[in-house]
């Protein structure tokens, strides 16, 4: 078969709509994006030695974790649209490359610059950000009834590569040094991902493209033209605002514990180890918040998110021992490992079924630009005031805007359902 049939491949069967397949796709895509969350976390790891290598300031040392997350954002959306024409398969083809060549060329860098340019144009642009937006986006293709607990699997992967992957590249840091394990890391997604990309190639149903939303999600026509009883630009401006403020204040414990674990003479391998349990209980919250989110609804479900999320960042300011750090860290996982699966669902359920995809994929790409923001900011913060006792307190603030926000779409969407329910 040419290669070009192999793209353009027709779609499956409408019976394969949550069929044997369909979940074996799933832990395919669960499987890509947990190799391919590499990208997020090999930087945040490698931070400490990237910096003492380099012999730049904390704040420099961060934006390369901001590049990558920055690339993420917009090669999301890049991706998407090339899976829309073409399947998911060719996206994460070409993000098993962008990784291979990324992190090859980030072991060889000579210098900072050539590190940020391996970092943000190859592992960012085009290598996660392939195994991201666009798997799930065929997910929520491939389920009807149990698409949230189905997304929640897929999104899973992201913090599943949190939880693998910071040990195990400290580990071989320690062992052989940060350039060898990138490289070594390059050539790992470049073995893996291109065979394992090749079992995605057929499209999604028909059907699901047609097919209602279950009947936790559906709403009327009316309320799909104007979400919240607001226009449609307004109202997803307001949830990539929402987007970008709760992951800048995620990003300073996911991005930072490595360093703040190190200045606080625990040891990098210490940080390494909270980002990992952090990560790893995070997928519980996914997994949970999942199965809330199909009873309660998604934008509940981020209201939840935010205020735990808001409490947990609030438990680092007064606990800075090993043990209690452990702990913290912990209920941190537990606590904001939904937020981000929110937003999809609250795409799903209040805008137009047509314009979900696009839709989806800008709101992810907000996200990931606050992941970005919260990275280099909580380091340039610490660079102004020596201590990232201070980044927790603007972590908190860019938190509270977003429960504001989320506040303000749940008094909106109640007024829209009274007016509903007056005049019917």
């Amino acid at each position: 078969m040419t290669p070009g049939l192999l793209l353009r491949a027709g779609p499956a069967p409408a019976s394969a709509v949550e069929s044997p397949y369909a979940w074996l796709r799933l832990v395919l895509s669960l499987l890509l994006m947990t190799i391919g969350g590499a990208g997020m976390y090999s930087v945040t790891v490698m931070l400490p030695a990237i910096q003492r290598d380099f012999g730049v300031a904390r704040g420099d040392a961060s934006l390369p974790y901001t590049l990558t997350m920055v690339g993420f954002g917009v090669g999301g959306v890049l991706m998407g649209k090339l899976a829309d024409r073409f399947g998911v398969m060719l996206p994460v083809a070409i993000g098993g490359v962008g990784l291979g060549i990324g992190f090859i060329a980030s072991g060889f860098a000579p210098g900072l610059a050539m590190f940020c340019v391996a970092q943000g144009l190859f592992v960012g642009l085009l290598g996660t950000s392939a195994t991201f937006a666009p798997l799930v986006s065929d997910t929520s293709q491939w389920f009807e009834r149990r698409r949230g607990i189905a997304l929640a699997v897929c999104m899973s992967g992201n913090y599943a590569a949190g939880a693998i992957w910071p040990p195990v590249l400290q580990h071989f840091i320690d062992a052989a040094g940060w350039r060898q394990t990138s490289i070594g890391l390059g050539v790992f997604c470049l073995l893996t991902m291109l065979p394992l990309c090749v079992l995605l190639r057929p499209r999604p149903p028909i059907a699901a493209f047609t097919a209602p939303a279950s009947s936790a999600a559906k709403v009327s026509a009316a309320s799909t033209a104007r979400p919240f009883g607001l226009p449609p630009a307004v109202a997803q401006g307001l949830l990539c605002v929402a987007g970008v403020s709760c992951c800048v204040a995620m990003s300073m414990p996911q991005v930072h514990i490595v360093a703040y674990c190190s200045d606080l003479g625990f040891g990098a391998a210490r940080g390494a180890q909270m980002l990992s349990l952090m990560l790893g209980l995070g997928i519980v919250s996914r997994l949970a918040s999942g199965w809330i989110s199909d009873r309660i609804g998604g934008l509940r479900t981020l209201l939840l998110g935010s205020v735990l999320q808001g409490i947990a960042l609030l438990l680092f300011l007064p606990f800075d021992g090993m043990v209690s750090l452990y702990v913290v860290s912990g209920l941190f996982g537990l606590f904001q490992g939904g937020l981000v699966p929110s937003y999809a669902l609250i795409v799903r359920q209040h805008f137009d079924p047509k314009e979900v995809g696009a839709r989806v994929g800008t709101v992810l790409m907000a996200t990931l630009f606050g992941m970005a923001l919260g990275g280099w900011l909580s380091g340039a913060v610490f660079d102004w005031t020596g201590s990232y006792r201070a980044a927790f307190l603007n972590g908190i603030g860019w938190n509270a805007l977003n429960l504001a926000i989320v506040l303000f779409l749940l008094h909106r969407l109640r007024g829209v359902r009274v007016a509903q329910r007056a005049a019917a």
